[in-house]
């Protein structure tokens, strides 16, 4: 009896042993194919445009490749690519392109370097967000009239980010240089005060760094709590039902 029973043992783990063997070897057939498609793909695209991830889509033989902060598909041999397209799923109507997009464009709010934003606190500020925004943009100035007459509970940290040329430097240099940075902003902004020349220490040239690492290509660039991203001046019912959706 118990020579069956140890035979049946040492069975059972034997194949278990094989079982695990048998994925760790799919496992590693999968991360060769990935890696392959990843190197057939940077050599199409060349130096220029540094891959940064592969991964597998529901369609068979058709890999999702991360280059910068978006998303093209490719085939395993790297031959043929697309871009500029969006995957759909035609079951959920979901647009797999932008989920993905959005998942790698995620920013890590806790590592964000407030102290070089404008602050501004609304009702209790229970609720935080982070915007990228050019002085001289009318639809940053949009979003402010949004945020004024429209959202409540909610502290809000702005990046002065000029991109729009050099009055928008200037500008951005003499609101940060004001005595009172919040109010030159909202001056400016919502009712046309133009900012006193300043001068002094400025993070511009930091805020320019830090949104270009976080591939930031327009303004405004609205950062979640959560790491989320909402490009332009979203309407205030978007930005509403976004900022109750973070959890």
């Amino acid at each position: 009896m118990f020579k069956r029973y140890r035979a049946v043992v040492l069975g059972v783990a034997a194949l278990c042993a094989a079982g695990m063997t048998a994925f760790a070897v799919a496992q590693n057939n999968g991360d060769a194919v990935l890696d392959r498609v990843k190197a057939n793909v940077q050599k199409t695209l060349g130096a220029d445009a540094p891959v940064k991830s592969v991964a597998k889509t529901p369609l068979p033989g058709l890999y999702e490749v991360a280059v910068g902060g978006d998303v093209i598909y490719a085939d395993e041999k790297g031959a043929y690519l697309i871009i500029g397209g969006n995957l759909i799923d035609t079951k959920t109507r979901q647009n797999l392109t932008e989920a993905r997009q959005s998942e790698l464009n995620k920013v890590d709010f806790a590592k964000l370097p407030l102290d070089r934003a404008i602050k501004y606190v609304k009702g209790n500020g229970s609720r935080k967000i982070a915007v990228f925004s050019d002085p001289n943009c009318p639809y940053c100035k949009r979003f402010e009239e949004t945020l004024k007459s429209n959202i409540n509970n909610v502290t809000v940290y702005t990046f002065l980010f000029p991109v729009l040329g050099p009055d928008s430097t200037a500008k951005s240099k003499a609101i940060w240089c004001a005595s009172d940075r919040l109010k030159s902003w909202h001056d400016w902004m919502l009712d046309k005060k133009v900012p006193a020349t300043a001068d002094c220490s400025t993070p511009i040239d930091q805020n320019l760094a830090l949104g270009h690492q976080y591939n930031v290509t327009g303004t405004p660039t609205i950062i979640l709590a959560d790491g989320r991203r909402l490009p332009g001046a979203v309407p205030a019912a978007e930005l509403e039902k976004a900022l109750s959706s973070v959890k």
